[in-house]
């Protein structure tokens, strides 16, 4: 009997101790919930990135390289461009390289990690960087003078090809070195002021110069390597000169008071190879629009964004130019403008 009644209260300890046992089987489905609601943690961002129903979107990114008048409309006029051909489908990441090509790279690359659907590049600088940093990604250039030079493309016939395409803002050397001879018929001595650091700017003083020399006109450059010697380059070129010619350069353009300052005073004028150049320093100027250039280049990028455009096969394209004076500097240095001639607003 003892025997027995031992047997029954081991019998029910057995089953006390398999109820405890069981009590963590009841967490398991709290467990379980926590691990299925990875899944459904992701279907709202995934949704999230889904494109809109009216098509895809697409990132865009920005690099200019310095702020200054020309370039600030050429990338106003792409990005009002490319948002009245996309709307909200597009985002548009502009950043400014603050005059340093090391910055330009540096902003380029960051668009390629981040895998952005085009490039604009303005300014020879910002296009040289981007070219540098992918084969891949589409690149539309805006306010560059020459891509040829600027690319080193020896057999370049007007279309880059590969991923390469943009709008040039040159406006006819020949015209404009006649310009001067048109504006100051007397002229002996003319003053190439560039920035040397700018390939475009050397392409355009090598072809005014031989325009001007082919008419016995006598050129010396005067060139500044970056902001800090404009001023004292520019009085060399002001004690040389009759009259100076100032390419569409980068470098000048951000100098605009500094070269003022020393021209006006000694009575030298400026023809000048863009208007935001001649409003700040110059008395005339054969230049096109940097904003219809813009918008040009962005109809060009939305065109490459829908599929509608190889960009391989896209020539570079222009704008028209229109001859403008400065009716602040003509009254200060006594010039009457020639006829025919626009007057700059403000």
């Amino acid at each position: 009997m003892k025997k027995i009644l031992a047997m029954l209260l081991a019998l029910v300890m057995i089953l006390s101790l398999a109820a405890c046992a069981s009590t963590p089987a009841a967490d398991t489905p709290a467990e379980s919930s926590s691990t299925t609601e990875t899944p459904v943690t992701e279907t709202p961002a995934s949704a999230e990135e889904t494109p809109a129903a009216d098509g895809k979107t697409y990132t865009v990114g920005v690099c200019q390289l310095v702020q200054h008048e020309a370039l600030d409309a050429a990338t106003q006029g792409f990005v009002d461009a490319l948002t009245e051909e996309l709307g909200d489908a597009v985002t548009i990441d502009v950043q400014n390289a603050s005059g340093d090509s090391v910055n330009c790279g540096t902003i380029v690359n960051g668009f390629v990690s981040r895998g952005v659907d085009l490039i604009m590049a303005n300014a020879t600088p910002a296009l040289t960087a981007a070219v540098s940093a992918t084969a891949d990604i589409p690149i539309l250039g805006t306010s560059i003078t020459a891509y040829g030079v600027a690319l080193d493309l020896d057999d370049f016939n007007g279309t880059v090809g590969g991923n390469v395409s943009g709008t040039s803002d040159l406006a006819d050397l020949q015209k404009q070195a006649q310009m001067i001879l048109d504006w100051f018929p007397e002229t002996k001595n003319v003053g190439l002021l560039f920035c040397s650091a700018e390939p475009n700017s050397r392409y355009q003083i090598d072809e005014v110069r031989k325009a001007l020399e082919a008419q016995g006109v006598t050129c010396e450059e005067f060139a500044f390597t970056d902001s800090n010697d404009v001023s004292s380059v520019t009085q060399k070129a002001a004690d040389f000169s009759d009259v100076v010619y100032i390419p569409t350069d980068n470098t000048a353009a951000s100098n605009t008071e500094a070269i003022a300052n020393v021209l006006i005073p000694a009575g030298v004028p400026a023809i000048c190879g863009e208007e935001g150049l001649c409003r700040g320093c110059g008395v005339a100027t054969l230049s096109i629009s940097y904003y219809d250039l813009g918008v040009t280049t962005g109809k060009m990028a939305a065109k490459i964004l829908k599929g509608e455009a190889d960009i391989s096969e896209m020539p570079v394209e222009y704008t028209d130019a229109t001859p403008k004076y400065n009716a602040s500097i003509c009254d200060q240095l006594g010039i009457t403008p020639l006829d025919g001639y626009e007057a700059i607003d403000g």
